[in-house]
């Protein structure tokens, strides 16, 4: 499988990733830090994306009905070199469905993420799943 994304930006402004048809901002200048994502968030939102992608695919094959999935992604980074040191993640999954089993999920979460896999060669990554039942 092959992947293709585009990326631009123009001086002094911010910038913006073109992947099929969506267009990402964000920031590359200090007036925006506040306001737009900037390219470590990004790549945190990339290993989000993996994960909640997994959990909808792991569902199917796992056979368990879920209404919403949340997850909470924090990160250290070093300076010296700059990069990404520890990854921690706090997934939470509302279901009402007893045959969901939060320790294959994690397990299966782990082993097949193509984003988790990638950043596990690179830095430590510790996270929890729970679940909450919904009312």
């Amino acid at each position: 499988m092959n992947y293709h994304i585009e990326a631009s930006s123009v001086f002094n402004q911010d910038a913006k990733l073109h992947i099929k048809e969506s267009i990402i901002d964000f920031g590359t200048t200090s007036k925006t830090a506040e306001t737009l994502p900037n390219p470590a968030e990004v790549f945190l939102g990339s290993f989000a994306a993996c994960m909640l992608k997994n959990v909808e695919r792991f569902s199917e094959m796992l056979k368990f009905t879920y209404t919403k999935a949340t997850l909470e992604v924090n990160a250290i980074r070093l300076d010296n070199p700059p990069r990404m040191d520890e990854v921690n993640y706090t997934l939470t999954i509302h279901s009402n469905d007893k045959s969901l089993n939060t320790s294959l999920l994690k397990k299966n979460l782990e082993k097949f993420g193509t984003i988790y896999n990638t950043v596990k060669l690179s830095c430590s990554i510790s996270g929890t799943v729970n679940t909450v039942e919904d009312v």
